[in-house]
């Protein structure tokens, strides 16, 4: 996002929108989930079929209470990689409008995305403290890797970072909305994301589609390997071995499992097949980024 994003009247046409849709339909966590709901004791804290290991030998090898513990820790996980990154999110989105005209509807929009981001923060945290987990954080080399991402990601690359992290997520969600085996609560807050993430998913992609057309061949191969990257990065942190070790489970050789699980690698290619898609029409994601992205799942 830059000054140019003003001068242009459909991005100023659509960021009027999206802030008029967040005036109709926008979630306070605090008051809008029932917090004191008590948790199902049968039911799973992430759709069975989206558990990185269901399908396998050694998940059908598990009780089913180990199946739904092993549900509960990877939603622990998915949450606080969603902290992560959507905390690295406003830090670029903050960033931008140091150069951004603060009168702009654009820049009203990223100020409102940006509130929906903290909101989203608190909700993922206060889901995981509810399910009574723990949160999965990075250690200090993991923390200081994270916080330098926001020197690499500049440019195009801020709206390529908030893709990757927002539509494999929101796809993944949208699947398991009505699922009958989810706790009522997961699917509350994940009705809540769905529906927020949806305006920062089009506002995220009018941006980057806008500066493709004025990236110099640098920028285009800089990007395209940031894309590359992304994928491995991505399918690493949903795979954490922690998450498998705390359900009583080996995590090394879950791990090495669940990343050769035909199963697992269908859901995260159905979560990113939009993503990459459009990322390929916009010349993004070249035959290098292609490969890798089939190699590790995700196309």
């Amino acid at each position: 996002m830059g000054n140019d994003a003003v001068a242009i009247p459909a991005a100023e046409s659509l960021a009027q929108r999206l802030l008029t849709g967040s005036v109709k339909k926008s979630y306070d966590p605090v008051v809008d989930m029932d917090w004191d709901a008590p948790l199902d004791p049968g039911k799973f804290f992430l759709p069975p079929e989206l558990v990185s290991l269901y399908g396998t030998d050694l998940w059908e090898s598990m009780t089913p209470e180990q199946q739904r513990e092993l549900s509960r820790q990877e939603l622990a996980n998915v949450l606080s990689v969603g902290i992560w990154f959507e905390n690295l999110l406003n830090r670029l989105l903050l960033r931008e409008l140091m150069t951004d005209d603060p009168t702009s509807r654009h820049s009203h929009y990223t100020l409102v995305e940006m509130g929906d981001e903290c909101r989203h923060m608190m909700m993922f945290g206060k889901l995981i403290d509810r399910i009574e987990a723990r949160p999965y954080w990075p250690n200090l080399p993991g923390r200081l890797a994270i916080s330098s991402l926001q020197i690499f990601l500049r440019g195009s690359m801020t709206w390529v970072g908030a893709l990757v992290g927002e539509e494999i997520f929101d796809a993944v969600q949208r699947r398991t909305l009505d699922d009958p085996q989810l706790q009522p609560l997961v699917a509350r807050a994940m009705r809540i994301h769905v529906t927020e993430e949806a305006r920062h998913i089009g506002f995220a992609r009018d941006a980057l589609a806008r500066r493709v057309p004025t990236m110099s061949a640098a920028e285009i191969a800089y990007t395209r390997l940031c894309v590359a990257i992304a994928a491995p990065l991505f399918v690493y942190l949903l795979t954490n071995r922690h998450m498998y070790d705390r359900a009583g489970l080996d995590g090394r050789a879950a791990r090495r499992i669940a990343s050769e699980n035909p199963y697992a690698r269908k859901a995260l290619a159905t979560g990113a097949a939009n993503l990459g898609a459009f990322l390929d029409k916009q010349g993004l994601i070249g035959p290098v980024g292609k490969w890798i992205w089939r190699q590790r799942g995700l196309l």
